[in-house]
């Protein structure tokens, strides 16, 4: 397929031009644009720009609710919960980072909980906003139904996504990112829209036989990363961004891929920590950097979320590139 290089800030406000159109608020459309593009930027794909066509259905039929303003309550000193009025989660979860650092430094430790929430994409994004401003960040996102509880048939946990960031001392953040079952659900889907076949060993038919066929993976069950310990975290997941703040348990959530049936209604779950609070910020990055020091010294091995930099400076070099059939399909928009 052929493609096209865009400048980041014009893809974006193509993208964000596309939301609009599907009857999605300018902030939201904004926000979800950033993502996106990011997202892509990073080589994270299954949640960039082929997430478009799925967001524009679920606004225009009304599954998600593009005009929704997500709703902040601050609940104690270090607690915060925000409804997302199954809106887009972007939005809240900007205005979670924006919120959380200013939180954790008054307490040592602050936490957020998004209900009635929709997908919350690249996991990364929102823990290394914390990081640039100086926090350590956990989260965690329950999704869709996807993956069955170990030894199962009945799909119960979704790809339940877990994200960690750690700030540096004049080096970016490090940051972790990982879906618990073998594979992301987006990365299914990205195969399915490209025609791929899929690696043996990531999913599973509706009937719970081994398939390589992205199409028939989308409605059958995703292998858990680790076998029993990626099953068991994914119920850690499940436990805290559902259960503790409310939300849809995996099982109980529609699917993030098309316009049919009620709102997802997950929820996230997302701590800072203030370095400050516990050895001290110095004293916390002086060791922080010797352990990466003994990662770089290590040949062949590095630290996680390292090639982010190299990613996106070539992006702001040189554009993103996007196939030109949705560069035609951004460029009618409207």
């Amino acid at each position: 397929m052929s493609q096209t290089r865009i400048p980041v800030t014009e893809l974006e406000s193509l993208v964000a031009h596309h939301m609009m159109t599907a009857n999605i608020s300018e902030p939201n459309a904004a926000a979800i644009a950033r993502a996106l593009v990011l997202a892509e930027i990073d080589g994270l794909k299954g949640h960039g720009l082929s997430r478009i066509e799925s967001y524009a259905q679920q606004a225009r039929t009304g599954k998600a609710d593009g005009h929704a303003d997500p709703i902040l309550d601050r609940t104690r000193p270090g607690a915060l919960m925000i409804d997302v009025c199954h809106g887009f989660a972007y939005r809240a979860l900007e205005q979670a980072t924006a919120t959380l650092p200013e939180m954790a430094r008054q307490c040592g430790i602050a936490a957020a909980g998004l209900v009635r929430s929709h997908h919350a994409g690249a996991l990364a994004q929102v823990a290394e906003r914390l990081a640039a401003a100086g926090m350590l960040a956990l989260m965690f996102a329950n999704t869709p139904h996807a993956m069955t509880a170990w030894g199962g048939r009945r799909p119960l946990f979704g790809t339940n996504p877990i994200a960690f960031a750690a700030p540096r001392r004049n080096a970016p953040p490090v940051v972790v990112d990982l879906a618990l079952s073998e594979v992301a659900r987006g990365k299914i889907l990205a195969a399915s829209q490209k025609g791929e076949p899929l690696p043996q060993g990531w999913a599973k038919d509706a009937g719970g036989n081994p398939t390589t066929d992205a199409d028939a993976a989308l409605k059958g069950t995703l292998e858990p990363a680790g076998g029993a310990k990626g099953a068991a975290l994914a119920f850690m997941v499940e436990v805290m961004a559902a259960s503790l703040v409310g939300a849809n348990q995996s099982f109980e959530a529609s699917s993030f891929f098309d316009g049919e049936g009620p709102p997802p209604g997950v929820g996230q779950f997302i701590i800072a920590v203030d370095p400050g609070a516990f050895a001290g910020s110095d004293a916390f990055a002086d060791k922080l950097e010797t352990l990466a020091a003994a990662i770089d010294a290590d040949d062949g091995a590095r630290l996680p979320g390292s090639r982010k930099a190299a990613l996106r400076a070539a992006a702001a070099r040189d554009g993103v590139a996007v196939g030109d059939d949705l560069v035609a399909e951004l460029n009618s928009s409207g």
